[in-house]
Parts: structure tokens; C-alpha cells; sequence
């Protein structure tokens, strides 16, 4: 039977991975098709809620350290958080893009209609809803 205190920070990490990547997900996902239609009001939404929620899911990363205190070594738990750091930097420059994008969007004078960070969101997007998936293999297949 576990401890109390793993019960809780297993409950916190599966919580937070529930309610954080969801919505950063579907932010990231949805801003290109946004960016194309010039709805700036819209993607400056998608960009604060990819931002908040991208930090919040830090505590995934935070309580899973404490969950697995004792088997860090372990290679899918290795593999798992390598692909989390990466999915991290991979987000941090799709929140720098979406924020390039909406002042793009919101200079009137400006001919850029911001190609390059709809292009790059979406496919950075894909990458990191496949990374997550493929943490969640290893967390359910090898724990």
C-alpha cells in the first residue's frame, strides 16, 4: 500500500497533466488557423492561454520528480523527462512565435501576415502533441 504522500503527488502529477496539456494543446493546435484569418483579438487569447497553462505544466514535471524519487534511473523515466525538457523548449519557441504573430497582426501598416510563425507553430504543435504521446506510452507500458 502507498504512503499518503505518494498517493497525493501521483494524484497532482496525473491532475496536472490532465488540466494543463489539454489546453495547451488545443491553444497551439488552433493558432495557425487564427494567424491565417488575421484574428488578432483570438490568437492573443490563444497566446496567454498557451503561456499560463505551458507553466502550469511544469507541475507535471515537478511532481513526477518527487513521484519517482526513488527510481530516477530508471531508462523510461529518463527517456520521459528528456522528452518533456524538449517538449518544453519546443513550446517556449511556439509562445515566442505567437507572440511575434499577434504584433504582426496587430501593426496595420505592417505587409507581414506572419507565415513563418504560422508554419513553425504548426508544425512545432504536432511535434509536441506527439512527444506527449509518447510519454504517456512509457509512463502506462514500462510503470
Amino acid at each position: 500500500m502507498r504512503p499518503f504522500f505518494d498517493n497525493l503527488m501521483l494524484w497532482l502529477h496525473i491532475g496536472f497533466a490532465i488540466m494543463t496539456l489539454g489546453p495547451v494543446t488545443a491553444a497551439t493546435m488552433a493558432t495557425p488557423r487564427y494567424i491565417r484569418t488575421k484574428q488578432v483579438d483570438v490568437v492573443r487569447y490563444l497566446h496567454r492561454t498557451t503561456r499560463v497553462f505551458g507553466m502550469l505544466a511544469l507541475g507535471i514535471f515537478l511532481f513526477g520528480m518527487v513521484l519517482g524519487r526513488g527510481g530516477l534511473g530508471k531508462p523510461y523515466l529518463s527517456i520521459s523527462m528528456t522528452l518533456f525538457i524538449v517538449a518544453a523548449v519546443l513550446l517556449v519557441i511556439i509562445i515566442r512565435d505567437q507572440g511575434t504573430a499577434v504584433r504582426v497582426l496587430s501593426n496595420e501598416e505592417s505587409e507581414d501576415d506572419a507565415k513563418v510563425q504560422t508554419a513553425r507553430i504548426a508544425s512545432l504543435a504536432g511535434i509536441v502533441s506527439l512527444i506527449w504521446l509518447v510519454i504517456l506510452v512509457l509512463m502506462v507500458w514500462f510503470n
